[in-house]
């Protein structure tokens, strides 16, 4: 793998894409210093050129290289949770590019808790830019082949790490601004951040907040119109398919109440972690199934914010074919 390592390295200081795997998902990487080889990510996205990306680093030594007026609370956040699913938004430095901004002043930076990505991190000794790699607005990919199924030959080179450990994507946290905010939640939860900063941080509802990767209202979305149900509501809408003679698809966290031929019924982990760590690749199985319709058990509760998050985004964005 050593090899395979600086094969990527020399392919990003040439400007090429590189796909490689990170804890929380698979990322489309580009040397964040070269606004051409970041034209590309977008290219192959097919991604809006104002959406800012996620850069990722070696370390957080490398913080003061891309962000200027460094808070202690983003030094405390990355002392506490780097490397690992957590992106803070700071200040950008002046010779960041817009193309890895949005235009903004800020930029999102992380480093990814997955040994692979830090070896090519720590080889590549800079930023990567890299947003999921995957086709814009679909679901996220969790493995190597849902990489290779989405962008095929757009990719140079697919560091193949096997499935991501989180599943769903980072917390975002904002720390450019007086209050610090939630600008998208992840399994890294607000009490989380609350513990390290001695204050629990606002959740994102300021229009005034900077642009950040994954909170369009449409996102992680599957082709199959898909919708989500509460647990009481669920059976209800089963059998209503059934007159209907629909096609339908089920992501549960328990076992199917009644026999339904037309129904295919996929039994998801019952805690978070769990559900959000196979949640992209069971939306993709049962995209495949080219049913009617996809119905998911809505979940409920603190502990389910970032998987809801994720399935709200994904209901807004499915059945575009």
């Amino acid at each position: 793998m050593a090899e395979q390592i600086e094969r990527a390295a020399g392919l990003l200081r040439e400007g090429e894409l590189v796909a490689f795997p990170t804890e929380t998902v698979y990322g489309l990487g580009a040397d964040a210093r070269n606004p051409a080889a970041v034209a590309k990510i977008f290219a192959a996205k097919g991604r809006p050129a104002d959406h800012p990306l996620i850069v990722h680093l070696p370390a957080a030594g490398h913080l003061d290289r891309w962000a200027r007026d460094i808070p202690e609370s983003a030094h405390a956040l990355a002392k506490a949770f780097w490397p690992g699913p957590l992106t803070l938004i700071l200040k950008r430095q002046p010779d960041v590019t817009d193309a890895i901004t949005g235009g903004q002043d800020t930029v999102g930076l992380r480093v990814p808790n997955h040994p692979l990505a830090l070896e090519l991190l720590h080889s590549f000794d800079s930023g990567i830019a890299a947003p999921s790699a995957n086709r814009f607005g679909r679901i996220s990919p969790t493995t190597a082949a849902h990489v290779r199924d989405d962008l095929g030959d757009a990719v140079s080179l697919i560091l193949d790490g096997g499935p991501c450990t989180v599943g769903i994507e980072s917390t975002i946290v904002d720390l450019s601004r007086p209050r610090t905010t939630i600008l998208r939640p992840g399994m890294l939860s607000a009490i989380d951040i609350g513990r390290v900063l001695g204050r629990v941080p606002d959740v994102a509802g300021d229009l005034q907040s900077p642009r950040v990767s994954g909170s369009l209202a449409a996102h992680y979305a599957p082709r199959t119109p898909l919708v989500l149900m509460p647990d009481d509501s669920l059976s209800i809408e089963l059998r209503n398919a059934i007159v209907a003679q629909e096609r339908v698809a089920v992501l549960a966290t328990f076992p199917a109440p009644f026999e339904m031929p037309q129904v295919f019924w996929h039994i998801a982990p019952a805690d978070p972690a769990g559900f959000a760590h196979d949640l992209y690749a069971n939306l993709r199985r049962l995209d495949a199934l080219g049913c009617d319709r996809i119905v998911v058990q809505k979940p409920t509760g603190q502990a389910w914010l970032a998987v809801l998050d994720r399935l709200k985004r994904a209901a807004a964005g499915s059945g575009s074919r």
